[in-house]
């Protein structure tokens, strides 16, 4: 069970929250290799996320926080500036929110949003890593649609060696290409489908974020216990 001393985790979200149902019983297990520490908020940015109702029988507080709800940018704005406005004024609006928290660690557990440096400058300087899942390997189908993308090029015989993967990495400014943190590869089988294929990375995805997690949770905490 996480001590006192534990990483405060921050996690955010916007589906179905399998990835964070993972999280919360690593944080709440005695197993030697769980997370060291305690989810302190989950934060959503659309109101129909799972995400919320998983976090709320854990007994987490949470927050749905939306660009077109909160006033940032209105229903149907198609001004390519005033999006990017929007955007940028949300971000750094998130980023207060969270930090209010004064979290150790943020992780991105299927949040569909790319944060632009308004987010990540302020998170940067208050020493807080933040840390995302992305379904293919390091420096290979960056962004949106990396298993179909992969899987496609399976089918085309273009697919390195048939294998794909996932990676958690820390997250930067550009999409998908902060340093690895764990890595993990898959094979794909003659005959599989993409829904086998998305099933079978879905499957690893659990357990290598907590991994990635339990692994910062503890180097935090360590340097949190005082040294005797």
């Amino acid at each position: 069970m996480a001590a006192m001393d534990g990483a405060r985790i921050s996690v955010l979200c916007s589906g179905n929250g399998t990835n964070l149902q993972a999280l919360i019983d690593s944080c709440a297990s005695d197993a030697p290799e769980s997370i060291h520490g305690k989810i302190v908020k989950v934060t959503v940015n659309r109101k129909s996320a799972y995400a919320t109702t998983r976090a709320e029988k854990a007994g987490i507080p949470t927050d749905y926080f939306n660009l077109v709800k909160d006033g940032f940018q209105k229903p149907g704005e198609k001004d390519a500036v005033k999006i990017k406005e929007a955007r940028l004024k949300y971000d750094a609006a998130l980023a207060e929110r969270i930090l209010q928290d004064k979290p150790d660690l943020i992780v991105l557990a299927g949040w569909m949003h790319v944060l632009t440096t308004n987010f990540l400058r302020p998170v940067s300087a208050a020493g807080v890593p933040i840390i995302n899942l992305h379904p293919a390997l390091p420096g290979a189908y960056d962004g949106a649609g990396a298993i179909e993308r992969a899987y496609e090029d399976f089918k085309a015989g273009k697919l390195e060696n048939n294998t794909t993967g996932i990676m958690i990495h820390y997250v930067i400014a550009e999409v998908d290409r902060g340093e690895p943190i764990l890595v993990q590869r898959i094979k794909i089988e003659e005959g599989e489908s993409l829904e086998d294929l998305e099933r079978k990375i879905h499957g690893y995805e659990h357990e290598l974020i907590v991994k990635a997690t339990a692994l910062l949770a503890e180097k935090i905490s360590a340097a949190k216990t005082p040294k005797t």
